[in-house]
């Protein structure tokens, strides 16, 4: 079953392929920004734009080449794409570990590619990391080059006793074979080891348009695909909530979450101190980084529909109140993309929210 197409990221897409037709493009890239605006897809196409047998003309990936159509079905032996999986005996053999992948691989395949989040269980354990170096090792199945997409590489656990394994995979990513690009994806920069940062180049990619969003909505693998029940039925509805991020509609539970909670921080002002203290606190959970970026994204969008409703009624201070507050998260998600405490971030910004009130 075919992929669903790579929707937005027009800017980046072509100073990836101009880098490609330059012999540019680093052999170590980390593509990184908020969750579910298709990283690992648009790292997708870049491994179909590298393997493209009609390279390096300005049209690649031409999507019709043996290579491009074996990338469309996530079939082609010299791209190998690793995510986070659940965890597995650190005795089985590595043909059991990729097994494991080709299943997995399997299950995204038969979804076009779409899928919701990892649980917070779910990682790229160290027999991952035995296999893929094992895998950069080897010479190309068909072509003259391999692609290794990671993605979510901030999953990566690392082990005691594990040294021997990462320390080849550090090689790897500082001095890949000739043959090899590696692309590793991820919404939290700051959570990967520093000795991974150190031996990439970063790439930022932003959010969607409301257009880029409203033509993967529309799109028929797309609404085939999207039939949970918490999800809004009108095309708007969900361009709303994806606010720039279509892989929201594929959890829209947490979505749903993620937006009942920002209300619920917009209307603290009101609550006695020791209540904002509480709901600062939530964000201290397991795997609460991701979600509570959710948080603040879903705040902006609030924010500015709230500066909006002010202005329309001519209330300018209200509308300043707004402004400031977008101010606030704005700054949030900047300390929030560093090593800062969700937790610390969170009792801060709900103190600036009342400090706002009237």
């Amino acid at each position: 079953m075919s992929l669903v197409p790579l929707y937005g990221h027009n800017a980046l897409r072509e100073r990836l392929r101009a880098a490609v037709r330059r012999g540019t493009l680093p052999s170590s890239l980390l593509i990184h920004g908020p969750r579910g605006i298709g990283k690992q897809r648009l790292a997708l196409w870049l491994g179909q734009l590298l393997l493209c047998e009609r390279s390096p003309s300005n049209e690649a990936p031409c999507g019709q080449c043996r290579s491009c159509r074996w990338v469309d079905v996530l079939g082609h032996p010299d791209l190998r794409w690793y995510f986070p999986q659940r965890r597995l005996k650190e005795d089985l053999s590595l043909e059991d570990v990729q097994k494991d992948f080709v299943t997995g691989i399997e299950n995204r395949r038969d979804s076009h590619g779409l899928y919701a989040p990892p649980s917070g269980l779910d990682g790229i354990f160290i027999r991952t990391v035995h296999l893929i170096v094992h895998e950069a090792a080897m010479t190309p199945a068909v072509g003259n080059r391999k692609v290794f997409i990671i993605g979510d590489a901030d999953r990566m656990i690392a082990q005691e006793g594990a040294d021997q394994a990462a320390n080849a995979f550090l090689k790897l990513l500082e001095e890949p074979p000739s043959d090899t690009t590696v692309i590793l994806t991820t919404s939290e920069p700051a959570a990967l080891l520093p000795t991974i940062r150190s031996r990439v180049i970063g790439v930022r990619a932003s959010p969607l348009s409301d257009a880029e969003v409203r033509a993967f909505v529309q799109d028929t693998l797309v609404s085939a695909t999207l039939k949970s029940p918490p999800l809004p039925k009108t095309v708007e509805a969900r361009v709303e909530l994806a606010q720039g991020a279509p892989g929201r509609l594929l959890d829209s539970t947490a979505a749903a979450e993620a937006a009942s909670v920002a209300t619920a921080m917009l209307a603290s002002w009101r609550k006695p101190a020791s209540d904002r203290f509480r709901m600062g606190l939530r964000f201290g959970a397991s795997q609460a980084r991701g979600f509570f970026s959710e948080v603040l994204d879903a705040l902006t969008s609030l924010l500015h529909d709230r500066m909006r409703e002010y202005a329309e009624a001519a209330d300018d201070d209200g509308a300043r109140r707004a402004a400031l507050a977008i101010a606030a998260v704005e700054d949030a998600k900047l300390r929030a993309s560093g090593n800062v405490s969700p937790q610390l971030i969170g009792s801060s910004l709900l103190r600036d929210f009342a400090a706002l009130r009237p």
